[in-house]
C-alpha cells in the first residue's frame, strides 16, 4: 500500500514564544513522528528563533518558508507548498485553513469563541484582528474539510449546534489535549539554582496563569483578590506569568484597586518546559477562566502534584473531573471563598491534589496522536476508493 504523506501546517512554531495551540501542534507532532515511522510528514513552519523544537527523524520534512501575512501565506502560498510537496492530506492545527486546497482538508478547530459574539469586541488589537479572520475563515473551511477535530464534547456540541450539523455526523470528532511529560512533582532542591535565582519568586504564592484575553477573566480574578486582601485573608501573593505591567496597571484601575499591585509579582514569559517548576512551587492554581474549549493549564497543575480551582463552565468540569474546586467566573466572591477554603484545609487540599495527579494521568500525548493518525487513515481510505 502507498505511503501516506501527510501535510501539518504548524507555521508558528518556530517562535520563541508559544502559547496553547502551539503547544498543542508541537506535541502532538512529537507523538505522530515516534508512533508511525511508516507515515511521512512534511512539516511547515515559518522562519524564526526557535528552530530546533520538531523531531528529527527519517519520516520527517521540515519545510521552513518566508515571512508574509498569515492570511496571504495560509490562503495563497500554503497550498502551492501542498501541491510542490506532493502530499496526499493536508492538516490544518490551528483553527483556520486555505478555502482552496489541492488536497483533502483535515482541520482542528480549538473553538467558535469568535463566531458566539462580535469578532472585534475585547482584547488587543491583534487579537481583534485574527478573531474578524476566524469569523470570515471558519464558517468557509467547515464545509469544506473532511474531518474537524475538535478537543472536548463541550466544543463539539457547539460546532454541531452553530453549524447545525446532525449530532451524529462523523465530520466532526472529539479527540482530547494532553499532558506533557515534564509536568510532574518536582522537589524544590531539584529545580535549578539558577532558575530560582532569576525567577525571584516568592518564598510562597498562588499561581493565576493567563493572558490579555478577556476570556481568561484577569478582572474577575483581580476583585477576588481585592476582596481578600479587604478581609485580611490574602495571605502570600499571587504570580502572574505572561503579563506586561501596563495591561495589569489598566486592570487595576478598572477594578478600583491600584494599591493591589504589591500583591502581585510578574515574571513575564515562560517557556512551557520551565513552567513544571512554577506549578512546583506555588500553593495552589487559580484558572477562573470564562469560556474553554479545554484548557490544559489545570491539568498540568495537577499533574504537578498542585491543588486546582476551575471554573464550572464550558468545557472545564468536563476535563477537570472532581479533582478541581470549581467556581463561577463572574462572581468574584466565590473565587475568593475557594482561595481562602483551600488555603486553610489541608485535608481538603491534599484530597485534590492526590485526586488532581490520578485524573491528569488519563492525558497522553500518544493517545491524542494515535487518534489523530487513524483519522489520517480513514480520510486516506475514503479518498483512494
Amino acid at each position: 500500500m502507498k505511503r501516506m504523506k501527510i501535510g501539518i501546517e504548524a507555521q508558528r512554531l518556530f517562535r520563541e514564544k508559544k502559547h496553547g495551540m502551539d503547544i498543542v501542534a508541537l506535541e502532538t507532532i512529537k507523538s505522530l513522528v515516534k508512533q508511525f515511522p511508516d507515515t511521512d510528514f512534511v512539516i511547515f513552519v515559518k522562519k524564526d528563533s526557535d528552530n530546533n523544537v520538531l523531531p528529527q527523524a527519517k519520516n520527517v520534512s521540515i519545510v521552513e518558508t518566508k515571512a508574509m501575512p498569515y492570511p496571504i501565506w495560509e490562503q495563497w502560498y500554503l497550498p502551492r507548498l501542498c501541491k510542490e510537496y506532493g502530499v496526499d492530506i493536508l492538516h490544518c492545527t490551528s483553527n483556520t485553513a486555505p478555502i482552496f486546497t489541492p488536497v483533502p482538508l483535515v482541520v482542528t478547530l480549538h473553538d467558535i469563541i469568535y463566531l458566539e459574539g462580535n469578532p472585534l469586541k475585547g482584547g488587543t488589537a491583534y487579537q481583534r484582528f485574527g478573531n474578524l479572520y476566524r469569523a470570515w475563515n471558519v464558517p468557509r473551511i467547515v464545509k469544506k474539510a473532511k474531518k474537524v477535530i475538535t478537543v472536548s464534547d463541550y466544543e463539539k456540541e457547539r460546532i454541531n449546534q452553530h453549524f447545525k450539523l446532525p449530532e451524529n455526523n462523523d465530520q466532526v470528532v472529539r479527540i482530547y489535549n494532553a499532558v506533557g511529560s515534564h509536568f510532574q512533582p518536582i522537589a524544590k532542591s531539584d529545580i535549578p539554582k539558577a532558575w530560582l535565582e532569576k525567577a525571584k519568586l516568592p518564598e510562597r504564592f498562588l499561581l493565576f496563569l493567563g493572558n490579555t484575553d478577556p476570556k481568561k477573566n484577569l478582572d474577575n480574578m483581580l476583585r477576588a483578590l481585592s476582596l481578600l486582601r479587604q478581609q485580611g485573608a490574602l495571605p502570600m501573593p499571587v504570580v502572574m506569568p505572561d503579563f506586561g505591567e501596563t495591561h495589569l496597571l489598566e486592570e487595576l484601575k478598572k477594578i478600583g484597586d491600584l494599591s493591589l499591585r504589591a500583591n502581585i509579582h510578574l515574571t513575564g514569559y515562560l517557556p512551557n518546559q520551565e513552567l513544571p517548576y512554577l506549578y512546583n512551587l506555588s500553593e495552589l492554581f487559580v484558572y477562573p477562566s470564562r469560556r474553554e474549549s479545554f484548557g490544559i493549564p489545570p491539568l498540568e497543575a495537577m499533574a504537578c502534584g498542585v491543588a486546582v480551582i476551575s471554573s464550572a463552565t464550558s468545557s472545564m468540569p468536563e476535563v477537570g473531573g472532581d479533582a478541581a474546586v470549581y467556581i463561577q467566573p463572574e462572581d468574584p466572591e466565590t473565587i475568593a471563598n475557594a482561595i481562602t477554603q483551600l488555603l486553610t484545609d489541608a485535608t481538603l487540599r491534599e484530597a485534590h491534589i492526590e485526586k488532581g495527579i490520578r485524573h491528569a494521568s488519563k492525558f497522553h500525548w500518544d493517545q491524542t496522536a494515535s487518534e489523530v493518525h487513524a483519522l489520517y487513515e480513514a480520510v486516506f481510505h475514503q479518498v483512494l476508493r
